[in-house]
């Protein structure tokens, strides 16, 4: 894939999580100009958003473990929210996706990602070892803790979009120059 290529998958992406983050309705956005062309299948954009959330939880469970050395399980359950509550449209279309799959191989794909970040969950937690054979259970645990605290309702303000969509095109050419400076 060329730098190019990248660079564009990196610009759509962050579009289909500002529009799924705003809309907050669990659908994937594949009308979005260059999400077909990008991503080609729900399935592939799907992959996509769930690297996205992933990456991003494991980072914030890490700064919250930065925060709370001692109750390491206090941090996994603040990291889990503080991301479902920044990424909350992401967490609503993998929920809606993962309980409703549009194939096989999509139900597979989120079934295997959803172990591996309860494997997370419990690990950073300090209550299970990555190979432990409990580690999904204990993941799950802390999972339905954490989401017990979650409730996406008011959609955000998301990348100063709210305040310059009634400001015409030069307050939308200035909104995406600010979001593509802080990406």
């Amino acid at each position: 894939m060329t730098w190019d290529a990248v660079h564009r998958r990196g610009e759509v992406l962050r579009d289909v999580v500002d529009e799924v983050n705003s809309r907050r309705d669990g659908r994937l956005p594949m009308e979005l100009p260059g999400v077909v062309e990008t991503f080609g299948d729900d399935l592939t954009l799907i992959a996509a958003l769930q690297l996205r959330w992933h990456t991003r939880l494991a980072g914030r469970i890490e700064r919250a473990i930065d925060d709370e050395p001692s109750d390491l399980e206090s941090a996994v359950l603040t990291g889990w929210l503080h991301t479902a509550e920044e990424l909350a449209g992401v967490r609503l279309v993998l929920d809606a996706y993962a309980a409703e799959p549009s194939s096989a191989q999509m139900r597979d794909a989120l079934g295997t990602a959803r172990r591996k970040e309860q494997v997370l969950l419990a690990a950073m937690a300090g209550r299970a070892s990555a190979s432990d054979a409990v580690a999904v259970r204990v993941g799950a645990t802390l999972e339905e803790r954490a989401r017990a605290r979650f409730h996406p309702v008011a959609a955000p303000r998301h990348r100063g979009r709210a305040d310059t969509e009634h400001a015409g095109p030069l307050g939308v050419l200035v909104s995406r120059i600010k979001s593509r400076l802080a990406a």
